[in-house]
């Protein structure tokens, strides 16, 4: 079995086209792209909270940032032709699934249609040779298994976001074959990861934004599902997957493109509550929870009970597996957003935690 580490010298002076740089999961890995000494270009709307990760590190101020809708396909093409990336990273999307549900036109244009238009920007910019198009775990047909989904299991979409995100997984696919894999052979691969945790995020009705703004408000965190169980992991441990195959991409194209999932070990795909009675402890003074079943009758996003991720392709192929184990991840995480209230350079401290994850390579 291989063993992953991310070549320094590859990414010193790599150009980068990064979709999505103003998000959370964005943020994070330009940062990291920063520190590996690559030259990185971001392509997104403003930032989508207040406060945000982007604002907190200053991250505008350390890369050519175009702020404008990925929906653009013109605007699109031109930043991405004016750039002349080598490697395109597309996180760009509308990720919320509560959103999804209440406008679901807006997410399929997003998800689906702002995809195609960065696979249409790529076959336009001659100097890409590969690329990462991030969807989500939420693209498998779920069936409520107690075991892990295979890059190979059927897609699918019982709500709007999964569905909207299945559909750009295929649309990379067609892309792939259509046109990168002939004449000009490009790397590309459809990553699939999902419940990211992390210091930086800030995004509404998600688990650990929300513990955060009801820790810091004194006040207590109500949760819809306690039992349902997800995949948890930290930024830090699907992006030095990423990076890891985008050099790979580039340097054997037909060997490395597909489908690939990220997801932690199998034991730490938990419920809910594990992970919000560990938030708690950790945090600690002022931060409480509880339970509310939801109202007769209220319509609300679909969401399944269980939703576990195969990592078995990354880990044998690639040489991957996750580093960081819940209670660490959870640790960090915490660390990060405790940081943030007290004033520190979350810059310096954002980095520093990246510099921990790439020392346990």
């Amino acid at each position: 079995m291989q063993t992953l580490s991310l070549d320094r010298d590859y990414w010193r002076g790599r150009r980068v086209f990064v979709t999505g740089h103003t998000g959370f999961m964005g943020g994070w890995l330009c940062l990291w792209l920063d520190a590996l000494g690559a030259k990185v270009a971001g392509y997104a709307l403003g930032p989508p909270t207040r406060p945000s990760l982007f604002d907190c590190t200053g991250l505008g101020d350390q890369l050519c940032s175009v702020i404008a809708d990925i929906r653009d396909a013109e605007r699109l093409t031109a930043a991405m032709a004016d750039f002349a990336p080598e490697i395109v990273m597309h996180l760009a999307a509308q990720p919320l699934v509560g959103q999804a549900h209440a406008n679901p036109t807006e997410t399929f244009s997003v998800n689906l249609m702002g995809t195609v238009n960065l696979l249409q920007a790529m076959r336009a910019v001659a100097s890409v040779r590969a690329a990462i198009i991030v969807t989500t775990d939420k693209v498998y047909e779920n069936r409520e298994w107690s075991w892990g989904y295979r890059e190979s299991d059927r897609l699918g979409g019982h709500e709007p976001y999964g569905a909207s995100k299945a559909c750009a997984d295929i649309a990379v696919d067609a892309f792939r074959h259509s046109y990168f894999s002939g004449e000009r052979k490009l790397g590309i691969a459809a990553i699939r990861a999902g419940n990211i945790i992390g210091g930086g995020d800030w995004a509404r009705n998600r688990l650990v934004p929300d513990a955060v703004r009801a820790f810091q408000a004194g006040k207590t965190l109500t949760l819809r599902n306690p039992a349902s169980i997800r995949p948890w992991q930290h930024v830090v441990d699907p992006l030095r997957g990423y990076l890891a195959l985008a050099e790979r991409l580039d340097a054997a194209p037909q060997d490395w493109s597909g489908a690939w999932n990220f997801g932690p070990v199998e034991d730490d795909a938990v419920p809910v509550e594990t992970v919000i009675r560990e938030l708690t402890q950790l945090w600690g003074e002022k931060a409480r929870w509880t339970h509310r079943a939801p109202e007769d009758g209220a319509e609300a996003p679909r969401e399944t009970g269980i939703l576990m991720l195969s990592s078995a392709k990354a880990r044998d192929q690639l040489g991957w597996r996750p580093h960081w184990r819940l209670p660490r991840a959870l640790a960090a995480t915490v660390d990060w957003y405790q940081a943030q209230l007290s004033g520190r350079d979350m810059n310096a401290f954002t980095r520093n935690q990246i510099a921990q994850a790439q020392g346990a390579n």
